[in-house]
């Protein structure tokens, strides 16, 4: 009886275990397709091995708890060939992204199957034919982009129904057809659809003008000349009290303000973003309460907000007073955010514009920013665990290569660190603050009258010419990975106390010299990290932060290093690099002299910087 009992338990185990491995292998067997039908000529596949039981080890391929397919990210990796229609066969697939390769033929029917799919990117390759009709099975994408195709026929009608869709980019292709209007279509604007063959729906009717009340017939002109005069009289008596206080208040600041809700600025191109009345904002921030503000920047305050549909807002409000650079810095964020949309960046969801006020509206991010978790937290809250950083360090890496190599022109963020990286309900790493953002041309590197930037995180060629270019951001990058890794500060006279490097650049190699690899890692972590990814993440913060610029890698480049693509190759030939420059000047110091900072100046967590000099945090 037990020998029968123990067989039928083993034939159920081995039921069981078969079963996990025909699921893990659908998926592999579908994703294989896909390889097979592509052309690699940088091996980056090279990992998608068909014999594994499931794909979850191959790089570029993220799965959830289950061992099931969540993520493809094959973007700007220089594949062609065609999709294959077995991508419908990822159940959970959530992120498909494929952009920016050299890939053509259809868009497989069979994509409509992928119901759990939250962002389709296929923008930037050579696909044709029409969009299919089954992608309006999608019911919860936010982000459909198929621009910079050569997609043909009419739009599907059947995607007007996906009420979740946040951002929708079709430009750039041969579509035809009416575009349509109705449904989630009603929210984006004809950047959406240009450069098509489409027709534009005719403009709607301008708001009829309110005509003023014809005025009643005068009885007797003797009776309606005093009755004139009387009326005139008695208004500039009661006006004259009103007129005397509105002067006294032009010249003192104050909180009132006065709301044009119609006017439009011809200056400012705003894309797909919502207009909000003063009114509104003034109403969610419970009139600019102290008690809301969030946080404090170069160039103003950030209030909490709620809106009438309840939704939480993070409201920033510019300065009141006409500081240099306030009005453009505003026009920059508004257009440059506008064009900058990936679930790594801080979407802005709205703007607000009066001849009194610039206010920016985003989504409210309930964890804050990566410096409150790691330096500000309650006692209550938990530190952040190393798998989260990790993805956070993932994550702004992935935001930053898509404002460098995404964005035409690309943008340059100035002032990357742990302050302006915020995270979402799910600890999915944002990243914020485009207020220094400048637009870059390809060839040219942006020379400013100003540095802009916290100290610590500044380049060293930026600091010492002005010049910034996306490396500039790769630097500021490398110091915020040290700051995940330590929960230090980029910059802190406290460390003087201990003898220690003010620049945790430095005080970090200090301790890798001493090979204190246990001292340099955040305490909260109470060792449960593996030493092993943590000396990863140090040889890209490191490779992101060497002296010149040249040598820094791309953004593109860090995010495969922390997919596990070339970080061995790539440190070991910096590892020749730096024993050649050690025998060939045995009295150079590496990298000591990499920044040249004024006694004076103040830490990140300083509030009170001048906005042309630094930037204060978020």
């Amino acid at each position: 009886m037990d020998r029968e009992a123990w067989a039928i338990s083993l034939c159920f185990v081995l039921v069981v275990s078969l079963l996990l491995r025909a699921h893990g292998n659908s998926e592999g067997d579908a994703l294989n397709a896909l390889k097979t039908n592509l052309a690699d000529p940088n091996n980056v596949l090279q990992s998608w091995d068909p014999t594994l039981v499931n794909p979850c080890t191959w790089f570029h391929v993220t799965c959830n708890s289950d061992n099931s397919v969540t993520r493809v990210d094959l973007g700007n990796a220089n594949l062609s060939g065609q999709l294959v229609p077995q991508l419908g066969q990822l159940p959970n697939l959530q992120y498909l992204e494929l952009y920016s390769n050299n890939i053509s033929g259809r868009v497989p029917n069979e994509l409509g199957n992928l119901t759990n799919l939250v962002s389709l990117d296929l923008y930037l390759n050579v696909l044709s034919g029409p969009i299919p009709d089954t992608l309006g099975n999608l019911q919860r994408l936010r982000f459909l982009r198929l621009n910079n195709n050569t997609l043909s026929g009419p739009i599907p009608v059947i995607l007007t129904t996906i009420e979740s869709l946040q951002v929708l980019d079709l430009s750039n292709n041969r579509l035809t057809g009416d575009i349509p209007i109705n449904g989630s279509f009603s929210l984006f604007t004809p950047i959406s659809f240009q450069n098509n063959l489409l027709i534009t729906p005719p403009a709607a009717p301008p708001p009829p003008v309110s005509q003023t009340p014809p005025s009643s017939p005068v009885g007797s002109g003797t009776t309606g000349a005093i009755a004139g005069g009387v009326a005139a009289g008695a208004a500039l008596l009661f006006a004259a009290p009103a007129i005397a206080l509105a002067m006294w208040r032009r010249k003192k600041p104050q909180d009132h303000f006065f709301d044009v809700p119609a006017e439009e600025d011809p200056e400012v191109h705003l894309g797909q973003l919502k207009r909000f009345s003063l009114r509104e904002l003034q109403v969610a921030t419970d009139n600019f309460s102290n008690k809301n503000i969030l946080g404090r920047g170069g160039f103003g305050k950030v209030y909490k907000g709620r809106l009438a549909d309840g939704s939480l807002v993070a409201v920033k409000r510019l300065k009141e007073e006409r500081t240099q650079g306030g009005e453009l810095q505003f026009q920059t964020e508004v257009e440059m955010i506008s064009m900058a949309v990936h679930r790594n960046l801080l979407r802005l969801r709205g703007f607000c514009m009066t001849p009194t006020e610039r206010l920016l509206v985003y989504p409210y991010m309930a964890n804050g920013s990566v410096a409150s978790c790691l330096r500000e937290r309650s006692e209550t809250q938990p530190p952040l665990d190393w798998p989260i950083r990790k993805r956070i360090a993932l994550g702004s890496a992935r935001g930053l290569a898509y404002l460098h190599d995404h964005c035409d022109p690309k943008i340059i963020h100035r002032d990357v660190k742990a302050a302006n990286i915020l995270l979402d309900e799910e600890f999915e790493a944002v990243v914020g603050d485009f207020g220094l953002a400048k637009l870059m041309d390809y060839k040219d590197t942006h020379v400013t009258t100003a540095v802009r930037g916290t100290i610590g995180h500044i380049a060293p060629e930026y600091l010492s010419t002005g010049k910034s270019s996306e490396k500039t951001d790769v630097f500021g990058y490398g110091v915020m990975l040290l700051e995940l890794i330590t929960g230090q500060r980029a910059f802190d006279l406290a460390r003087l106390a201990n003898d220690d490097d003010v620049m945790l650049l430095d005080w970090v190699k200090g301790l890798l010299k001493e090979k204190k690899l246990e001292t340099l890692v955040d305490a909260d972590l109470q060792g449960n990290y593996i030493d092993e990814e943590v000396e990863e993440l140090i040889q890209v913060a490191l490779l992101c932060t060497q002296g010149t610029a040249m040598e820094r890698p791309k953004m593109s480049e860090v995010v495969r290093m922390l997919e596990g693509d070339g970080l061995a190759e790539r440190w070991e030939e910096w590892q020749k690099e730096e024993i050649f420059r050690q025998e060939f000047n045995h009295t150079h110091h590496q990298n000591n002299d990499w920044i040249i900072a004024d006694g004076n100046a103040l830490p990140d967590s300083t509030p009170n910087l001048r906005p042309e000099e630094l930037s204060g945090p978020r």
